[in-house]
């Protein structure tokens, strides 16, 4: 059973919908990152997920029960927020027993004072602070227990939001693009911490971020989300190799994807030296858009079966030359990701032969979705084979 299921999530706002329909399973113990461009509705998914909003319609099933209706503070669910959302005057420790103490302590319990004179709640606050010296001890941010926030670097805060969201032991983890506001150098440490911490915890997480980088190198698998639609739910090595719409092989991949305009006929795809044939050997209309990644375009030696184009710009960036090129004739531009020895001797407005690799080609089909193709001799091979 999945620990997590959203079926047919829809919502919207003054008529503007903003998600259409958004079904996702999430397992036991897996790390799911939801990645998108700003507007794409990923973060409303996740407040409707925490309860903080509702759906138009759809199911939320969390551990075998429908929570559409459940309020946040009953979901056990626990959010980690873009800015950390923690009390500026309170210590780390403080914070981090918020959500244990709202749990285990009644209103009366937790009175200034009068709380003190209840029985019981002195062994409840020991335990509170039992669990929280051990989660802090975890997290190795011990020694920030009696800092408060403005005491604290970035970093720092970061990993006491996580250890407020995860003293609890919640049933799901939802981070609301949680590295966003450290600098890239800690932002790359930090990736790895919180893979570490889901590890350790083995608590279902569902991981919303922009940034690709952060969604290919963390999560088990990745779900594409453009326009309020979730386009792809794959693996990360699938999503970047095998996009199942234009828009994620758009979206992924950095430097982008190039896209050139192309036609079918007969059957197949020819552009630049390469052919494809299509699979089912049709597609409705004959305009396509061929897709190749930058490191699958290589310099050639002649422009016989290669694409003729002049330099524009070269990013050098050490172990990699980024070239920016306009194909002669057609206007379009194109990028190649090239090794420095490659690129010596280039200089901008220099002519240049684009080669592609056939194997490594994409096509789809006017409405954006992948058409599945091969190059064309492996596919006469191929039925010589069956005949």
């Amino acid at each position: 059973m999945s620990a997590l299921s959203l079926a047919g999530i829809t919502k919207s706002f003054g008529g503007n919908a903003i998600l259409k329909g958004v079904s996702l399973k999430v397992e036991p113990g897996e790390f799911i990152a939801l990645v998108g461009p700003s507007g794409c509705g990923k973060s409303t998914l996740l407040r409707i997920l925490a309860g903080l909003d509702h759906a138009d319609s759809g199911e939320i099933i969390l551990g075998g029960s429908d929570v559409s209706g459940v309020a946040a503070a009953d979901r056990n669910i626990a959010m980690v927020f873009q800015s950390y959302a923690l009390y500026p005057h309170l210590t780390a420790s403080e914070n981090i027993a918020v959500p244990l103490a709202m749990r285990r302590l009644s209103r009366a319990q937790r009175l200034p004072f009068i709380g003190a004179l209840i029985p019981g709640q002195k062994n409840i606050r020991s335990g509170i602070i039992r669990d929280v010296r051990e989660m802090a001890t975890s997290l190795k941010i011990d020694h920030l227990l009696d800092r408060k926030p403005g005491q604290m670097s970035g970093g720092q805060r970061q990993r006491v939001a996580l250890a407020r969201a995860m003293v609890r032991r919640p049933a799901v983890f939802l981070m609301d693009e949680p590295l966003s506001n450290l600098d890239a150098n800690l932002r790359v440490h930090a990736r790895g911490e919180i893979v570490d911490l889901h590890r350790r915890a083995g608590v279902p997480t569902v991981y919303v971020t922009h940034d690709q980088a952060e969604a290919l190198s963390m999560a088990d698998r990745v779900a594409v989300m453009i326009g309020g639609q979730l386009l792809q739910l794959a693996s990360p090595q699938t999503i970047y190799d095998d996009p199942a719409h234009i828009e994620v092989a758009r979206f992924v991949g950095q430097p982008r994807i190039n896209l050139l305009p192309a036609r079918v006929e007969n059957g197949t795809v020819a552009f630049g030296g390469i052919r494809l044939a299509l699979e089912d050997g049709s597609v409705a209309g004959n305009n396509v858009t061929l897709g190749i990644r930058p490191e699958f375009v290589c310099l050639a030696d002649s422009r016989q079966d290669a694409l003729a184009a002049h330099i524009e710009r070269m990013e050098f960036l050490g172990s990699e030359v980024i070239l920016h090129a306009r194909l002669d004739g057609i206007g379009e531009s194109m990028i190649a990701k090239l090794t420095p020895a490659d690129a010596s001797g280039l200089s901008t407005g220099m002519p240049v032969a684009l080669g592609l690799s056939a194997e490594q080609a994409m096509v789809f089909a006017e409405d954006g979705r992948r058409l599945r193709a091969m190059p064309a001799a492996a596919d006469a091979t191929r039925e010589k084979a069956h005949g």
